[in-house]
């Protein structure tokens, strides 16, 4: 048939000049849309908001006392706190002492510190340390306080005090801490990631110019969301933060990929049973939409269910995250056909692609044209011996799959979830960390980053009381613009003057009626007592009445991780009932998706368990964010759906020509090659997210990286097909399918999965894993 012509097959019949625009002009626009994404990747880091404070509820009592708080002084200023100690565990002499008092008066000479909030310095009561509060600016970006503390950290590394060790610690430390391990988030991270991903397309198509088409594609939806989320954040539409920003990285290089091979696997086939390019376009994006569309259709919602919830950083992570789905959707869907247009048999090569003068029976129906043979069959391969042993033994196969997925579940008990320390979440060496223990060795442990109070001026003694009564609590001062410290003790006789004998007491200041009380606690701000002991306050506070209330960083911590708490028991049932919806639409029946939600969910339970158990007794951590359950079930339970979903709109398609058991092995077959190599590229792009030096993300990036992986070689490929080869049509129920034996004359329950026999002209290169139409090129068997 000539290319030149007008094409008598569906999407034949457009104009010559007409199959040339339309490529053209998706080309541009998405060119267009690399070049601004490309330029907007500065503007990231000056959206992010890293503090968790942001991302509290605005109902959380920690935000309320944040926001009363600016009546007082500005609250969004971040204490540092500068120690010093000596090295030999000897008392700090007059001239070490003078000396510090002069690296205070440099300090306060740094831009970005605000001098008035500045404490004086404190000598430790063992006399081995001293240390002052330094109030930091927030800034913007990577501008802001974590400038302002390494610039401080620098005026100590050029100006040592002999003897000593010094740091800065305190939350500006380990937010500056935190901002240097996100340092690596555009470069780093994105180099690792694409050259994983990389490296797997080339093993997989053994061509030099497929990978990089499939890459470009990946990269351009990248930076397509990229520009529309940071236009958003500076509208103010959204908040980004590091984690986020890392997240969607992986996600839409991950994502876009899988989708891109899929289209691949469709595109091949396409090619060998039709005479032009565009034909074979036209048939591959028949076949391919709705199972890409599916599956990013049940990931975008599982994510904007994350709208519903209480933590702010959860909530944002929704529509980022579903932007970036958005954008790796459409450029598999145009982008990349258009590519492929262009480009046609020469992407395959050296792989050469057969050509037909016709296109083949049945091929203009798109996705239900007629299998080829053997070699798209694939009887003789991997797929097909799976297929066998599935066909020969389904009852035996599931329950064996499921007992393994509930021995690995069974690790869930070791999980501790409850939360972490603020210094442990910076993996390897952190100056914040080190300063904290130096600060716990000589001073109460939350000296720097007392719990505030705040209630009315004539309760002030009843507060400083019972917060005085409160085990855990080292010490209570009020604010008071009077005293030279800004603040002034407070003891059971009353406000005490801060410093020498016979100084008059200070006034507290007073704001609205109300005045702002700093209970110093026993232990490190960030620590699981000091939680327990703002709880404590708190119950205890409430006999002095409603209007008191308790915050500080203890209490945004506390705040926080009860709020992701209740965010798991709220969204993880939405996300189960949203996605089980859309399978019921797509595949037309109850059954299956039923059974394909409880797969996706016990998988995710073993994948978590195996986690727990890592992560305690390999890695040494001590616990995790409650968030990690949460954005580990939502993208394993959404792409591990993915793979059920390409698999089983397979399966029906071949059920509706053979009947329900021969179409579940044909299926098993026909997706096993590119459901495979997609499950081997997401689990790389999400095992990337490990190199940056973040508890959070390392925790993310074993769970999804080790379910997915789960999800590919055990689920996809051995449960679901056995318990539905074992169910049999009823699967299908209540749709036509679960009533009819026979399609087209084939049987519907055939006794063995051989298959048909391969063709006289069956090339040899197909022979062992025969190349299904529905995966990746012959290559990669």
């Amino acid at each position: 048939m000539n290319e030149h012509a007008v094409a008598k097959r569906p999407g034949g019949r457009v104009p010559v000049w007409l199959r040339a625009l339309i490529p053209a002009v998706l080309i541009l626009v998405w060119f267009a849309l690399f070049g601004a994404g490309g330029a907007a990747f500065g503007g990231l880091s000056d959206v992010q908001r890293n503090d968790q404070a942001s991302f509290l509820p605005a109902s959380a009592e920690a935000t309320e006392v944040n926001e009363l708080q600016d009546g007082f002084r500005d609250s969004e200023n971040v204490p540092a706190i500068v120690i010093v100690a000596s090295d030999d565990g000897s008392d700090l002499s007059a001239s070490q002492l003078a000396d510090i008092d002069d690296l205070r008066d440099d300090v306060l000479d740094v831009d970005g510190v605000v001098s008035d909030e500045t404490s004086p310095v404190i000598p430790s009561d063992d006399g081995e340390a001293a240390q002052f509060v330094a109030s930091i600016a927030p800034g913007e970006g990577e501008e802001g306080s974590g400038a302002t503390v390494e610039a401080v950290r620098a005026l100590l590394d050029e100006s040592p005090i002999e003897g000593t060790t010094s740091a800065v610690t305190g939350p500006a430390g380990f937010t500056a801490d935190l901002a240097a391990a996100f340092s690596g988030i555009d470069g780093l991270l994105l180099a690792v990631a694409l050259t994983a991903v990389l490296v797997i397309l080339v093993i997989v198509y053994r061509s030099p110019l497929l990978p990089i088409i499939v890459l470009f594609t990946s990269v351009t939806a990248l930076t397509a969301s990229v520009f529309t989320v940071v236009q958003l954040a500076k509208a103010d539409l959204l908040l980004l933060s590091g984690q986020t920003q890392g997240i969607l990285f992986i996600l839409v290089i991950g994502a876009a990929t899988d989708y891109a091979l899929l289209y691949i696997a469709r595109y091949r086939e396409a090619l060998s049973q039709h005479a032009t390019k565009w034909d074979a376009t036209w048939a591959a994006l028949k076949g391919a939409w709705e199972p890409i569309a599916a599956s990013a259709g049940t990931v975008i919602v599982g994510l904007l269910i994350l709208l519903a919830s209480e933590l702010n950083s959860n909530k944002i992570l929704g529509p980022v995250a579903a932007i970036g789905i958005v954008f790796a959707l459409l450029a598999a869907l145009t982008l990349l056909p258009a590519l492929l247009l262009w480009a046609g048999r020469v992407a395959f090569w050296p792989r050469r692609i057969a050509r037909v003068e016709q296109a083949a029976p049945g091929a203009e129906h798109g996705r239900h044209a007629a299998p080829v043979d053997a070699e798209e069959a694939g009887e003789r391969g991997i797929w097909g011996a799976v297929g066998r042993l599935v066909s020969r033994r389904p009852r035996i196969v599931w329950i064996l799959s499921t007992l393994l997925l509930a021995v690995m579940a069974l690790g869930l008990v070791r999980l501790d979830a409850d939360g972490v320390p603020s210094s442990e979440f910076v993996l390897g060496e952190s100056q914040a960390r080190d300063g904290q223990e130096l600060v716990s060795e000589h001073f109460p442990g939350g000296s720097g980053t007392p719990a505030v109070v705040i209630g009315p001026e004539e309760d002030l003694q009843d507060m400083a009381d019972i917060a005085l009564d409160t085990p855990g609590v080292a010490s209570v001062a009020v604010l008071s613009a009077d005293s030279p410290a800004g603040s002034a003790p407070v003891t059971e006789d009353g406000v005490q003057a801060f410093g020498p004998p016979g100084t008059p007491a200070p006034d507290p200041t007073v704001v609205d009626g109300a005045v702002l009380l700093q209970a110093t606690l026993d232990d490190p701000a960030d620590s699981a007592e000091a939680e327990a002991t703002v709880v404590d306050l708190r119950e205890r506070l409430d006999e002095v009445g409603d209007d008191v209330l308790v915050g500080g960083q203890t209490a945004v911590a506390l705040d926080t991780n009860e709020a992701a708490i209740a965010d798991q028991r709220l969204i993880i049932p939405l996300v189960l009932l949203a996605i089980l919806a859309i399978l019921m639409l797509l595949l037309r029946a109850v059954v299956a998706p039923l059974l394909l939600i409880a797969s996706v969910v016990i998988s995710f339970a073993a994948a978590l368990g195996v986690s727990a158990l890592v992560f305690e007794f390999v890695f040494g951590f001590s616990g995790a964010d409650p968030s990690v359950p949460l954005f580990g079930f939502v993208f394993l339970v959404a792409l591990g759906v993915d793979y059920n979903i390409f698999l089983m709109t397979r399966v029906r398609e071949e059920t509706a020509r053979h009947g329900t058991r021969e179409g579940i092995l044909r299926g098993l077959r026909l997706t096993g090659g590119v459901i495979t190599s997609a499950g081997l590229v997401l689990a790389a792009t999400f095992a990337a997210l490990g190199v940056l030096p973040i508890l959070f993300l390392a925790q993310i990036s074993f769970i999804v990286a080790f379910g997915v992986l789960l999800d590919t070689f055990l689920v996809r490929t051995l449960l679901v097909p056995a318990v539905s080869y074992d169910i049999g049509r009823a699967i299908w129920w209540p749709s036509r399918l679960s009533r009819e034996e026979r399609r087209h004359g084939v049987h519907a329950a055939p006794t063995d999965a051989a298959g048909p026999a391969p063709s006289a002209g069956h090339d040899r290169e197909a022979d062992g894993d025969a190349e299904p139409a529905d995966r990746v090129p012959v290559e990669a068997r």
